[in-house]
């Protein structure tokens, strides 16, 4: 009854999913049947990693991400895990021959957060950017393009561009909690204690060129299985963006944004008449 374990690991990751964020659950949703179990499978690993990290601070952390990843590594040696979240996990990597880089990459990101608190150069923040984003547009562009190398090759630049622009708007989103409770700064060469809109501004610039690369070069190429999902997900942040952009760099510290479920709605029946009628 071995199908009937992965069944409930596979349920446990989309619960994750729904729970922790019903814009992507929502996107998932619109993603085809075949490959959405896989892309609950990813969330739900990387969403327990992030937790870790951000959110056990009466915990040992260090121990628990070590003890996350140690138990990781057993499932893919062994090809199951009693952690339905690492067990379904696995089966994904394993069907799709998602590199082991990918995965280190992600860990080490997650891990830097553990005790790393500002990223002073360009560099430490692609890094950061490409273990904690990057990597997962490209882990889930391994699921949609389902073992077409050839596909995956043409895509992957914009899938990470995509990974990155979603990265950079949860940092713009999230700056008050990140900067005054886990005491964290990403923005290399910026003031948060002092953002200004000179500064405010060189970051939206940043995130609009990566979603206008990724919605060029990747989202409009992708197969017809994926693309509806991949795009709600796409206006969704867009629309988050849109909202950062309008509030006073001075305020953005003490406004939290987010998109009214009414919001989401009406953006999924006007990304869904956009897709039927062929426009993306």
């Amino acid at each position: 009854m071995k199908e009937l374990f992965d069944s409930v690991s596979y349920g446990c990751s989309k619960l994750v999913t729904k729970k922790y964020s019903t814009s992507f659950s929502l996107a998932v949703n619109m993603l085809s049947p075949k490959i959405r179990t896989d892309i609950y499978n990813i969330y739900g690993f990387v969403r327990f990693a992030d937790e870790i990290v951000d959110t056990f601070h009466n915990y040992d952390k260090e121990v628990l991400m070590g003890n996350f990843e140690r138990d990781y590594y057993l499932a893919i040696e062994q090809g199951i895990s009693l952690n339905p979240i690492l067990n379904s996990f696995q089966k994904t990597v394993n069907r799709y021959n998602i590199p082991d880089e990918m995965v280190q990459a992600f860990l080490k990101s997650m891990k830097a957060d553990l005790y790393k608190t500002q990223y002073q150069t360009k560099a430490e923040y692609d890094q950061y950017i490409y273990g904690s984003a990057d990597v997962v547009g490209l882990m889930c562009l391994k699921v949609f393009v389902e073992g077409d190398d050839k596909r995956y090759e043409e895509l992957k630049d914009a899938a990470m561009r995509l990974g990155s622009a979603f990265q950079k708007v949860n940092f713009l989103r999230d700056l008050k909690d990140d900067f005054e409770v886990l005491n964290r700064s990403y923005f290399p060469n910026i003031n948060l204690g002092q953002l200004d809109a000179s500064s405010k501004q060189i970051i939206i610039d940043e995130i609009e060129a990566d979603f206008d690369y990724a919605y060029n070069n990747g989202i409009l190429k992708l197969p017809v299985e994926a693309k509806f999902g991949v795009y709600m997900a796409y206006r969704y942040y867009r629309r988050l963006l849109k909202k950062l952009k309008a509030v006073p760099s001075e305020k953005i510290m003490d406004t939290r944004i987010r998109i009214s479920d009414p919001m989401k709605i009406n953006l999924l029946a006007r990304s869904y008449v956009k897709y039927k009628l062929n426009i993306i």
